[in-house]
């Protein structure tokens, strides 16, 4: 029996896919719990709709997130710190903090977002990869000096 998948199932195929499968599975299993369609030309159509709609929503999103992403990189992010000898800071930067600095200019960054591996602990000018879409991300560039 063939049928389009409505779900990911890992032992068949992901949405879309046109998949053949037996007869008891498809209706005891897949056609009860909604998890695909049987494939007729009537769906098919339905499904070329709807997956033209999906990748027209995505492309929006892509193109949103990477207007941010050239935004971000103009950015230049400066805080100041406490530092001890030897441009030690007192206390860290953290993504948190970096992220109020954000939402101050007007950026709606969630602090996930900003991957900062370990807080910076140091003075100088460091470079922060920022995951705005799974498919973008772009680089800010932070400076910590001392008051």
């Amino acid at each position: 029996m063939k049928l389009i998948l409505k779900e990911n199932i890992d032992t068949l195929g992901h949405i879309g896919d046109i998949v053949k499968v037996a007869p008891g599975y498809a209706r005891n299993y897949l056609l009860p719990k909604g998890l695909a369609v049987e494939a007729t030309e009537k769906n098919s159509k339905a499904l070329e709709h709807v997956m033209r709609q999906m990748a027209y929503k995505k492309n929006k999103v892509i193109e949103a997130a990477k207007v941010l992403a050239s935004k971000l990189d103009a950015l230049s992010v400066e805080l100041v710190h406490q530092a001890g000898e030897e441009g030690k800071l007192f206390g860290s930067v953290t993504n948190m903090e970096i992220a109020a600095f954000l939402k101050e200019k007007g950026f709606d960054i969630d602090r996930k977002t900003i991957v900062l591996p370990e807080p910076i602990k140091s003075l100088g000018e460091f470079t922060v990869p920022v995951k705005i879409h799974p498919e973008v991300s772009a680089s800010l560039k932070v400076t910590v000096k001392t008051a």
